[in-house]
C-alpha cells in the first residue's frame, strides 16, 4: 500500500459450532474423511447441484474464499444451521479453489491434501 491508498480492515466473525461435534459424539461418521486442519462444505447455487467439498481452513482466511462466504452470509444469514453451504455453481467454486490452490504453491513447496468432493 502505497501513495495514500487507504487500507479497509473489515471485522468477520465465522461461528463454527459443529467444529467440535466430534468430541460430542461417539459415531466415527461425523469426522469421518475429513482430515484435521480441514472442513467439510456444501457447494452448489441449488439444491440438486450441490456437492460436498473438503477444504482446509487456512482458506477462510483468503480473500476470494471470504468473498464466497459473504455471498453465503448474503443468502442464507449468519444462523445457517449443519454444513456451511456456499451458494454458487460447483465450477465457479472449483475456479476459486484453484486460484487459492496455486496462490498457495508459489509460497509453499508441499501440497495441503485437503481438497476432495
Amino acid at each position: 500500500m502505497g501513495g495514500g491508498e487507504k487500507s479497509t480492515v473489515r471485522n468477520f466473525h465465522l461461528n463454527l459450532p459443529h467444529l467440535h461435534l466430534h468430541h460430542q459424539q461417539h459415531g466415527k461418521k461425523q469426522s469421518r474423511d475429513v482430515p484435521k486442519g480441514c472442513l467439510a462444505i456444501k457447494v452448489g447455487s441449488t439444491e440438486e447441484e450441490q456437492q460436498r467439498f473438503v477444504v482446509p481452513v487456512i482458506y477462510f482466511n483468503h480473500p476470494l474464499f471470504m468473498q464466497l462466504l459473504k455471498e453465503a452470509e448474503e443468502e442464507y444469514g449468519f444462523d445457517q444451521k449443519g454444513t456451511i453451504t456456499i451458494p454458487c455453481h460447483v465450477e465457479e467454486f472449483r475456479n476459486v479453489r484453484g486460484l487459492i490452490d496455486g496462490e498457495r504453491s508459489l509460497h509453499h513447496h508441499h501440497h495441503v491434501g485437503c481438497f476432495r468432493v
